[in-house]
């Protein structure tokens, strides 16, 4: 079968490899639609630990499929059935996992992070990940490309959950990426009053404001913009770029009680960041982070999206075979439209 595994910093390749042998109590995918993620984005340009050329890793962790084969052991599945994949899976035994947050388990496994993931023609899934509910049968009227974009939104709609997001509130939304689209979405969902989108790239900007006319573009200085607009802040702050520099700033842009939610990491070495402290304390400002996702919101995003609920088609601008990888994630690192995905 063919495959994209990374090797190294910048090291990419499309190779030709065995189809995996399952076990009794495991399952066998063949993937049909597999997204870039910027943490694919991340590993290629930067490297990942412990994975070199000797100890390569298929990447890719937002795929969905056809079950080829399922073990002798497994009753709960069946061949044929269309499915996504949750991909991280937990020890089963620790607090977290108990609690229904596998995704916070310190020995937590994840496809195309540490064990082979979605960018394969066929993917092995593990007895752990199958008796932890992460393989999600999905709804016909949901596609194979939609179904990959669950993984992404799920983290989205968790990111809001932690926010405590209620009706009526001013948004405001610095990166204007997938992820930003996907939080325009969640926003809506939530009853947000007013959406606000900020980015360094005006032509982004542009393609939010094409698929949702209704929201408001502030370009260049933040503070500036919602002043013209007749605001001195907003409600929520939604941190949704990979930037240090925003993450201090959007203290400034905040109303008195205001929650700021710094979404996904920073870069190696830049995750240190200054903040006011007594903005925090004067406003009444909460923070919340947020990582991955409960296999509970996993699956309420697949129905929001096998319902039309969530539009995340419009996410997607570009397909792509897998024997034309280097140009998707080409297309990826540079910003060149939104999600790109490929397709066996």
């Amino acid at each position: 079968m063919k495959a994209i595994i990374l090797e190294g910093k910048q090291k990419i390749k499309l190779t030709e490899k065995e189809i995996p042998e399952i076990k009794d109590n495991e399952i066998l995918l063949k993937v049909k639609a597999a997204s870039i993620c910027g943490t694919d984005v991340r590993m290629f340009n930067n490297g990942y630990s412990n994975v070199d050329e000797e100890h390569p890793l298929v990447i890719g962790h937002e795929f969905a499929g056809i079950i080829e084969r399922v073990g002798n052991q497994i009753k709960t599945y069946r061949v044929g059935q269309r499915v996504s994949v949750a991909p991280n899976f937990g020890c089963g035994v620790c607090d977290y996992c108990v609690s229904g947050q596998t995704h916070l388990c310190d020995d937590m496994k994840a496809f195309g992070i540490n064990i082979d993931g979605g960018f394969e023609e066929y993917v092995r899934i593990p007895y752990d990940a199958i008796k932890q509910g992460n393989v999600q049968i999905i709804d016909d009227a949901l596609s194979f490309e939609e179904a990959a974009l669950v993984e992404p939104l799920s983290c989205v709609y968790n990111g809001q959950i932690k926010l405590h997001m209620e009706p009526g509130l001013d948004v405001l939304i610095i990166g204007a990426g997938p992820i930003g689209i996907m939080h325009i979405m969640i926003a809506k969902l939530f009853g947000a009053s007013r959406i606000f989108m900020n980015d360094l790239s005006e032509d982004r900007m542009n393609t939010a404001k094409e698929l949702f006319p209704d929201i408001h573009l502030i370009k260049g200085d933040v503070l500036n913009g919602l002043n013209e607009l007749g605001l001195k802040g907003v409600d929520v702050c939604i941190i949704a770029a990979p930037a240090a520099e925003a993450q201090t700033a959007s203290l400034n842009y905040m109303n008195k009680n205001g929650k700021l939610l710094f979404f996904g990491g920073l870069p190696q070495h830049k995750e240190n960041v200054q903040i006011n402290s007594n903005l925090i304390h004067y406003k009444q400002l909460s923070i919340y982070g947020c990582t991955r996702q409960s296999l509970d919101y996993y699956r309420r995003c697949s129905k929001l999206i096998a319902t039309g609920v969530i539009p995340i088609k419009k996410v997607i601008t570009n397909r792509y075979s897998i024997e034309n990888f280097d140009q998707a994630i080409d297309n990826a690192r540079r910003a060149v439209g939104l999600k790109h995905v490929i397709l066996f």
